[in-house]
């Protein structure tokens, strides 16, 4: 497994703890938990695929800067395709709106 670690810029709190997908469906799973006296977001990616760094910056980067939510996000992938992990954290946002599961 590769793991990756991100900081983003974030001012919106995350309004409550959130968990999506499943990483054993072939894809992947994000867990998110507000981090209310942070200035930013911070994500750790745990991949089976190496070589995907700025894609994977690239994909979150953009999450972000639309939606800079102060949250600690763990992913778990297995080989999601970009478009899924922009799913799923689009996802992970409107569950945790709604007081989604944690």
């Amino acid at each position: 497994m590769h793991t990756l670690s991100f900081t983003f810029p974030a001012s919106m709190p995350l309004p409550s703890p959130v968990h999506v997908g499943v990483v054993a469906s072939g894809d992947l799973e994000i867990l998110a938990v507000p981090a209310p006296d942070s200035e930013v977001a911070t994500v750790q990616v745990r991949t089976s695929v190496d070589g995907f760094d700025a894609i994977w910056e690239r994909v979150l980067g953009r999450f972000f800067e639309a939606s800079p939510i102060r949250e600690r996000v763990d992913i778990n992938d297995f080989g999601a395709t970009p478009g899924m992990v922009s799913l799923r954290l689009a996802h992970a946002l409107e569950l945790a709106r709604e007081g989604g599961p944690a």
